[in-house]
């Protein structure tokens, strides 16, 4: 997409043209479906969600209003309502699939923390996996997705200082989490939000 202007003009087509919706699709399927093959955990629940996700938006898309954020927010926010409903229909603890994690960036100022990091990779996704969905979401989004705060805020329904603010609380959970359970004591710094993860592999 060349410019904003091209892509509300495409989104204005797709409310009565199925072909510009289409190539809405081909733009947004694999980020949505990065998203919620991570919320899931195995690719055929991912690739029959992703499905539904892009049939309900096609159902929607002629009363979509343009509020300021992304147009992927919107479609985030779809993924979001259905990936919980299928968590909830089936019982299922809301794990994420996190096999594909390869390092934080802490910076050159915690070199110490960022050994033990990669040292302690098992250890990292298992207390991530400790973590409630709404902090496990949020880091899915924040450094797979890598949304704002207010796209991720749009999404999740919530502030966006109040999402900032669940950010740092979950990075001190799980650095604190990580060395406790590792017989060590936290440092003083924290990590930083760039390079979490690794994006996962694309449909194909």
């Amino acid at each position: 997409m060349s410019s904003s202007i091209d892509e509300k003009a495409l989104i204005e087509r797709a409310k009565e043209d199925k072909e510009a919706f289409g190539q809405l699709y081909e733009i947004y399927v694999d980020r949505i479906y990065n998203y919620v093959y991570y919320r899931t955990g195995n690719v055929a629940d991912a690739e029959d969600l992703t499905a539904k996700i892009f049939v309900r938006a096609m159902k929607h898309i002629p009363r979509y209003q343009d509020k300021g954020v992304p147009f992927s927010a919107w479609l985030y926010r779809i993924a979001h309502n259905l990936v919980a409903n299928w968590h909830r229909d089936n019982s299922r603890r809301q794990m994420i699939a996190l096999d594909d994690i390869t390092h934080w960036h802490v910076g050159d100022e915690s070199p110490e923390f960022a050994t033990q990091l990669m040292e302690d990779k098992a250890l990292l996704l298992a207390a991530i996996r400790r973590l409630p969905a709404d902090r496990q979401e949020l880091l899915i989004l924040k450094f797979v997705e890598r949304l704002s705060n207010a796209e991720i805020g749009d999404i999740m329904g919530r502030s966006e200082g109040a999402i900032k603010s669940l950010y740092h609380r979950t990075l001190l959970s799980l650095r604190e989490d990580l060395f406790e359970r590792n017989g060590r004591v936290p440092t003083a710094s924290t990590p930083s939000r760039r390079s979490f993860f690794r994006r996962p592999f694309s449909r194909q």
